[in-house]
């Protein structure tokens, strides 16, 4: 059994601003991607709810998914998406990861 990290959780962007807020998740994925333990981090637009984006990622632990919140200009990134979420962001699933293809 593998017993990875993984979260999967939604952040809304206020009206008008999803792509804007992609873009800079985008951003953090080439940044966090470098980071110990990260095996996957998608950025998705929500098919259903056109403001909404999917944040998809598999670590090898939950320490190595807070480290990369260390990684050079994460913070930065994070303070350029604040504005733009419609409310506080919705708390994640966590979850357990028990294997599959890419991981």
């Amino acid at each position: 059994m593998m017993n990875k990290y993984g979260l999967h959780g939604k952040l809304k962007a206020k009206e008008g601003n999803v792509d804007k807020l992609a873009a800079i998740l985008l951003e953090a994925s080439k940044l966090v991607s470098t980071a110990k333990g990260c095996h996957l981090y998608i950025i998705s637009k929500d098919k259903n709810d056109k403001d909404s984006i999917w944040i998809t990622e598999a670590w090898d632990s939950k320490e190595d998914h807070d480290n990369s919140l260390k990684v050079e200009g994460v913070r930065e990134l994070i303070s350029q998406a604040m504005p733009i979420l419609d409310g506080q962001p919705e708390k994640g699933q966590v979850l357990e990861i028990l294997g599959g293809t890419g991981i």
